[in-house]
């Protein structure tokens, strides 16, 4: 297997390094504020951003070739591998992948859209997603089951006539709290009679629709990350156009599937990026700061945590890659042990440079004042988010075993 970067995959790195260097790094003290004077309103600054990297082709990259339905302009036709250096520059910044159209959960709902949906459903609701005029979210997880196991998903679609009517509770709806979240992809149970993995379906619900009730907001850690938010939303007697049923019914495990692999591609490069900076950080906190007589960086157990963090983070890239690579020459399926494996292990390198760096810091590592805190709160959702780390140590321990 190969890695090095092909010259296309250059280009564009070179390109959104500039691009962070130049407008994204330099603007995120002022996307704090316009959070903090607004904070579920979209940060003006990101609309100016979006319209630059627009306008500099830096766009909807995460989408792979052929699945856009307008390729000139929207898309880089980059390959899993080929974005996957370009998806850890951009976490190294919390504002990064919404300037450049590729944020989660927008990702994942058009690449649904791209690969699932109807021309009609690409023409309402992908073309708007991918020109950044809308935002999106996915309603799964649920409070009252345990959405680890999917197959306990009891939110009803039942089909009524032309119509399907829904009614159940979701909950890390993440998004839905941006008042430019105007559709959510809903998987619920269509048929409980069928085979467990047939019950299922997603269907898209426009959020203005009728019984449609966003309850609350969750905080993560005590973080709301406004005005993107989490929101626990109750859907009552809700009822949609059956032309809104995605793929078919009893196929809704099928497409989770297939956006969660390149999902979870993404989330753990972004984690590699997030390390990154926390590294950097770390390396120059102790080389700044003097205790018991010598720079920090003189201390036996700083220089080992800096050692580790070094070589965990590599492995983590190149178990990545891996991944990528997998996935983009034998096909998610065949890949399926390589992506459970990077979605239990990025999360965590992530988590243990974030805590060596925090220590590192002292005080300061676990106040507003670096970014430390709160990368290690949004990290550590990741290992629940897209299936906690026991489901994917048991898929992995499964495939040993079968072998």
């Amino acid at each position: 297997m190969n890695f090095e970067p092909s010259a296309k995959t250059k280009e564009y790195q070179e390109r959104v390094q500039r691009f962070m260097d130049e407008h994204v790094y330099p603007n995120e003290a002022r996307y704090a504020e316009d959070v903090a004077r607004d904070r579920w309103q979209p940060a003006p600054v990101i609309d100016e951003l979006k319209a630059k990297a627009r306008a500099a082709k830096l766009w909807n990259l995460f989408l792979p070739p052929g699945k856009s339905p307008q390729n000139d302009e929207h898309g880089a036709g980059l390959t899993n591998l080929e974005y996957a250096p370009l998806c850890e520059l951009m976490g190294r910044s919390n504002m990064a992948a919404e300037v450049f159209n590729c944020s989660a959960p927008d990702t994942g709902n058009m690449e649904v859209l791209a690969r699932y949906g109807t021309a009609e459903q690409k023409t309402q609701w992908l073309t708007p997603l991918l020109a950044g005029e809308i935002r999106s979210c996915f309603a799964m997880t649920e409070p009252d089951v345990a959405s680890s196991d999917a197959t306990n998903i009891s939110t009803r679609i039942a089909r009524d006539g032309d119509s399907y009517v829904i009614d159940g509770k979701k909950w890390w709806s993440s998004g839905a709290g941006d008042p430019r979240c105007k559709i959510a992809i809903l998987m619920g149970k269509t048929d409980p009679d069928a085979a467990a993995h047939k019950q299922q379906s997603m269907i898209l619900v426009p959020l203005d629709t009728p019984g449609v009730k966003i309850v609350r907001l969750l905080t993560v850690y005590g973080y709301d990350h406004a005005p993107h938010g989490h929101a626990e939303i109750h859907f009552e007697n809700v009822r949609v156009p059956a032309a809104n049923l995605l793929l078919g019914q009893g196929r809704g495990f099928e497409m989770a599937q297939g956006r969660l692999g390149p999902g979870r591609i993404h989330h753990c490069m972004r984690c590699i990026g997030v390390a990154e900076r926390a590294l950097e950080l770390m390396c120059q906190r102790v080389q700044t700061r003097v205790a018991f007589g010598k720079a920090l960086a003189e201390q036996g157990t700083i220089r080992a945590d800096i050692a580790a963090s070094r070589m965990e983070i590599e492995q983590a890239r190149l178990l990545t890659l891996k991944a990528a690579y997998m996935m983009d020459t034998v096909g998610n399926k065949a890949a399926r042990a390589e992506i459970a494996m990077i979605k239990v292990v990025a999360p965590n390198v992530a988590l243990r440079v974030l805590d060596r760096a925090i220590q590192a810091h002292g005080a300061a590592g676990v106040s507003q004042d670096t970014f430390l805190a709160a990368a290690w709160a949004n990290v550590r959702t990741l290992r629940l988010a897209d299936g906690p780390d026991e489901v994917h140590l048991e898929s992995i321990a499964k495939g040993e075993l079968r072998r």
